[in-house]
């Protein structure tokens, strides 16, 4: 199959599936010229190799996403915009981010976005929230490399997070919260013993790029609030998680730990 190497400079021409559009009623909105203060961007610029059968894009796709609760122009804490920047990494695609401040929101975000959840990414002239539906739309339109996992793996540690949150915000420690986390991670433990060394096999999945950030999330919030780490009894678990941290792609997109550890306080604290 016949490539091209190309510049991110000209126009996009990534256009979702007429039924994630019916599905989301999706309506054309552009961005303010005059941006406020609550708004940065950062563009990612690289020279990609993209296969000729992929729609063509060579404009960064636009993305609105989490500022830095710390640190001012940043990407902010949200493990969900990190799974989406996962996404385009691993298919070397440009992007353009806009970092939104939550406690803040612009009245510009909210009129493309109502609900003010993050993230948000522009397909042609629509903006698309929800992280499922973004790496769908992704998937579907740049499909190389190839992310989807067979549906019996697609919820390979999808509970993880609930019960690290249940753990966290745990002021009992007879409350079973941990216990229950434990049960999830020996869960994957065992998935990643017969099957890894990632979700699905050799390669990295979508399964993958959605785990890791809360995992990440998981180790810096456990390991601030309750100086909690996951036991030596686990160690796919833990060589899973050295494994994905340490990818370009995630080093890329990684929140600062003192970001994650601001995010999370509320939820500790309240």
């Amino acid at each position: 199959m016949s490539t091209a190497r190309i510049q991110p400079t000209v126009t996009a021409a990534c256009v979702l599936s007429s039924t994630i559009k019916h599905h989301f009623g999706l309506t054309s909105l552009r961005l303010p010229t005059n941006h406020s203060a609550a708004f940065r961007r950062q563009r990612i610029k690289r020279n990609l190799t993209v296969s000729m059968s992929a729609t063509s894009i060579s404009d960064p796709l636009e993305i609105c996403v989490k500022a830095s609760l710390t640190v001012p122009d940043k990407l902010g804490d949200c493990p969900f915009c990190q799974r989406v920047l996962l996404t385009l990494e691993e298919k070397n695609l440009p992007y353009d981010m806009k970092f939104v401040d939550l406690g803040n929101k612009p009245e510009w975000f909210l009129k493309l976005n109502p609900d003010g959840k993050v993230p948000v990414i522009k397909f042609e002239e629509n903006w698309v929230s929800d992280s499922d539906v973004i790496t769908q739309a992704l998937e579907e339109k740049f499909p190389d490399p190839p992310l989807a996992i067979p549906p019996e793996k697609a919820s390979v540690g999808s509970k993880i997070f609930s019960t690290f949150i249940g753990f966290l915000k745990s002021k009992d420690p007879g409350d079973g919260t941990e216990q229950a986390l434990l049960d999830e991670l020996s869960a994957l433990n065992d998935h990643i013993k017969e099957n890894g060394p990632f979700i699905n096999g050799e390669r990295v999945s979508a399964a993958d790029l959605a785990l890791g950030p809360k995992l990440y999330h998981l180790e810096i919030a456990l390991g601030h609030y309750k100086n909690w780490s996951v036991p030596e009894s686990l160690p796919y678990v833990k060589s899973y998680m050295k494994e994905i941290f340490s990818r370009d792609s995630f080093v890329n997109t990684r929140a600062l730990p003192e970001d994650v550890i601001a995010g999370w306080r509320p939820k500790v604290v309240g």
